[in-house]
Parts: C-alpha cells; sequence; structure tokens
C-alpha cells in the first residue's frame, strides 16, 4: 500500500513537519519575485504585479536554493489548500494593498531595508519564527541590527507558525495589537511579511483592516486579491474575531479507536497541527483507545495515526475528498446553548460576509489597545 494515499491532505508533500490545510477546493496562486504574477481562482482571473527588491543569487547558491524553494513551495501547496509558488532565489518581492500598507515575503539581506526605506516604509513586521529564516539561510540579526542603525524605521517581529490556521487565530489578537500600536507610533508605510507573502502576511493586513480600518472582511478581501493573489485563512480571521467578542470558550471532546489488535494510537491535526502527535490512552475493559481533550470552539480536522499508518475513522465525521482524493476525520465544537447572543455572534461573524457594528468596532479597538506588549 502507498503510504501517502493515508496520509492527510496537509501531509502529502515531501516534508512531514507541515501543520495545517484546508478541505476546500484549491485555487491557483503563483508568485514570483520579478514581473508580473498572474492568481487564478475558480471564479476569476487576478493579475498582480510583482515588485522586486533583493538581487537573485548567482552560481552553485542559486542551485541549491531552487531546491529549497522547490521543497517550500510543494508543502506550502500541500497545507495551504492551494496552489502556490514562492521563489526565494527571485529575491524579495511585494504589492502595495493600500498607499499605507504593504504585504510581501521576506527581507533577505540588510539592504533590503534600505529598499523599503526609500518607498516611505516606516515599520518592518516580520511575523517569521527562527525555523522560517534558518531553512533559507537568512540573517534576521544582521537585518534587524542594521534597521535599528537606520533612522526613522523600526523593525518588529510577532511570530506565527507557518501552515498553521489555529495558531494564525490564536495569535492574531496580539500581533494586531502590536502591529496597531506600531502603526500609530511611525506611521507611514507599514511591511507585514512572512516567508512567501502568501498566507501568514496577507492574513494580518486583512484583520487589521477589518478591525481598525473599518473595512467589511469581504470589501478588505477583495482589495487584497485585486493586489496580490494570496490565500490568507479567512476562516481564522472570523473565529479570531469572535474569540475577542465572546471570550474563548473551550469544550471537552473525547476521541476514540476501537480495537485491541495494535500497540499505539495517536491523532494528528485539531488544535496542535499536523506536525504533532497526541497519544491515545488504551482502555482494556472497554477495548477502547481514548483522548480527552478541550477545544475551543470551531471546526477541527485530524487524522489518526495506528500503528504508525494514517487513517480516518470510519465511525467518526469524514469530510468530502479533495481533489486528490484525500479526506480527514472533522469535527465542529460549538455553543451547547444555540440561542445564545455568543453563538448568534459566531454565526454571524462566521457566515459568508460577516461585518462589525460600531459597538463591535470599539469593543475590538480597545481590547487590542489594552493587550499586554509582547517582546
Amino acid at each position: 500500500m502507498n503510504c501517502l494515499q493515508n496520509l492527510p491532505r496537509s501531509l502529502a508533500s515531501p516534508l512531514q513537519s507541515l501543520k495545517s490545510h484546508s478541505g476546500k477546493p484549491p485555487c491557483h496562486a503563483t508568485i514570483l519575485g520579478i514581473g508580473n504574477c498572474i492568481g487564478l481562482s475558480r471564479t476569476r482571473t487576478l493579475l498582480a504585479k510583482a515588485v522586486s527588491g533583493s538581487a537573485p543569487s548567482t552560481g552553485n547558491k542559486t542551485s541549491e536554493m531552487d531546491e529549497k524553494s522547490d521543497t517550500y513551495s510543494q508543502d506550502m501547496t500541500a497545507a495551504m489548500g492551494a496552489v502556490l509558488t514562492y521563489r526565494h532565489e527571485l529575491g524579495m518581492n511585494y504589492n502595495f494593498i493600500r498607499p499605507d500598507l504593504i504585504v510581501g515575503s521576506c527581507l533577505q539581506t540588510p539592504a533590503d531595508v534600505d529598499k523599503l526605506q526609500s518607498i516611505g516604509v516606516k515599520t518592518i513586521f516580520c511575523l517569521q519564527q527562527d525555523s522560517d529564516l534558518e531553512y533559507f539561510g537568512v540573517d534576521i540579526a544582521a537585518i534587524r541590527e542594521y534597521a535599528n542603525s537606520c533612522d526613522d524605521i523600526e523593525h518588529l517581529r510577532a511570530e506565527i507558525r507557518d501552515f498553521d490556521a489555529f495558531d494564525l487565530r490564536m495569535r492574531l489578537p496580539a500581533v494586531v495589537s502590536k502591529l496597531h500600536k506600531a502603526i500609530n507610533r511611525n506611521g507611514g508605510v507599514t511591511y507585514i511579511h512572512c516567508t512567501a507573502g502568501l498566507g501568514r502576511a496577507p492574513a494580518t493586513a486583512l484583520a487589521y483592516m477589518f478591525w481598525i480600518q473599518g473595512y467589511k472582511l469581504s470589501e478588505a478581501f477583495e482589495l487584497l486579491m485585486s493586489k496580490r493573489s494570496c490565500f490568507p485563512k479567512l476562516d481564522a480571521i472570523k473565529s479570531a474575531t469572535v474569540d475577542i467578542l465572546t471570550g474563548l470558550k473551550k469544550k471537552p471532546v473525547m476521541f476514540t479507536w476501537h480495537g485491541d489488535d495494535c500497540s499505539t494510537v495517536e491523532i494528528s491535526g485539531l488544535d496542535i497541527g499536523w506536525g504533532e502527535r497526541i497519544p491515545l490512552s488504551y482502555d482494556e475493559e472497554q477495548s477502547l483507545w481514548i483522548l480527552h481533550r478541550e477545544l475551543p470552539e470551531g471546526h477541527y480536522e485530524y487524522k489518526y495515526i495506528v500503528d504508525g499508518e494514517w487513517v480516518c475513522n470510519k465511525n467518526e465525521l469524514i469530510t468530502t475528498p479533495n481533489r486528490d482524493g484525500h479526506v480527514n476525520n472533522y469535527v465542529t465544537v460549538i455553543d451547547d446553548n444555540p440561542d445564545s447572543i455568543s453563538a448568534a455572534i459566531r454565526s454571524r461573524i462566521t457566515g459568508d460576509d460577516p461585518d462589525l457594528s460600531m459597538n463591535e468596532r470599539l469593543i475590538i479597538r480597545q481590547f487590542l489597545e489594552a493587550y499586554p506588549d509582547e517582546d
């Protein structure tokens, strides 16, 4: 049996360290470092022009970086549920979403600071983790040191795990709080970036536009996609919005695997991402493997790993197959009282075209401004 056939959709790729994925039909988006970027969705064709920053690499380093970019793009495509391409060797690329807001890929050298400063950037907002930077050999210490030596520009970090929609949901309030305070402090143009500028960075920009700048989420999304072909996780933004307005509510959930003919049962996905696993405990009296876990309200996909083999539990809910035929188990955690105010807010905000009332916008702004500062 081909093991890849049993992997969750987000793990059917060369690297086995992916952390999330989408069950939605994929769109197509290709971002290049230089020239035009064409994004093809299911309903329309988008044209976005990417501005090049860093100079392309040369020689053997280019070949090595080509391979790293290929692997990263394959993993990103599998994890995000969209065909996405990032070419690190072509240098920094970015797009103005608004005159005061840019979304782009990572800085690669201290010289990129000069390029951003020359177009009016006052805040560089990095969402990468150390592991992201190490993968492509980016010397973040040198970039930050140089930025700090320059006048009138600030480099900040607010980490979000790559390819992890749940971590994005959990981190967005702290991240947007830090972003909002920096923009108020520095003014000018803000450059938000992750590694490729296709997931975390556009999602953070959308949340900022939705929570602070007064856009409906659909309006912000339309503007973003008209400028840059990317794939932000809208469900994570919606859930984070509800978390702020109603509080982060958790519910106990039990997962079970029937059978005494295996030696280990684990589960992956849920709130831990696809790169982690949680072992289930075996109950001899019931001949049952059991996991008790508290989960915030929301929708979660997961898969069991039984004696090392990735499988779905046929006794639990299963997603429809994606374009590659892969399926996962899923669970939806909801309020016990469907008629409660918080349930009504969650239903509205997680719907197709959410908007915020003036009072809700005030609550969110006050929440973000009072949020404790991160180091």
